[in-house]
């Protein structure tokens, strides 16, 4: 999780959402990420796409089976999506999201019995850092 503080803050840095996000396999990182949808012109390019798409290139299958994703914000309902498409197996989260939240604080997509593929969902990981650093970006902005 501390690695995906990181991106959420070259994702700040860069006047984005500061949303991280690393994909992870037996200790290896196959993919990592940072929200990008407005410096790529990409509703699509969250973190977790980001690092999921990566992730999907670097071992040439586009099921991601036995990762562990971890993000520092809950998933949207699209990240959610290409979550589960692509069956990965545990996401660890930072800061829940109270408005979009798809993992369970708003949608439960993550673990729905209408899905062919659930998760392992651990909230709470470094969540004052996690939440921190969102409002730190919004307080700035208002």
């Amino acid at each position: 999780m501390r690695r995906a503080l990181r991106l959420a803050r070259r994702a700040g840095d860069a006047g984005e959402v500061p949303v991280g996000a690393v994909l992870v396999r037996g200790g290896e990182v196959l993919g990592e990420g940072w929200n990008r949808p407005i410096g790529r012109h990409d509703p699509t390019a969250h973190a977790e796409m980001v690092a999921i798409r990566q992730a999907a290139s670097r071992v040439a299958n586009y099921r991601l089976t036995d990762t562990t994703l971890y993000v520092t914000l809950e998933p949207c309902a699209m990240c959610a999506g290409a979550i589960v498409h692509a069956r990965i197996k545990r996401v660890v989260v930072g800061a829940r999201d109270p408005k979009t939240g798809a993992a369970g604080s708003v949608l439960q997509l993550l673990q729905s019995d209408q899905s062919n593929h659930c998760c392992e969902i651990e909230f709470d990981v470094l969540a004052q850092d996690c939440g921190e650093i969102l409002q730190a970006f919004f307080a700035a902005r208002r």
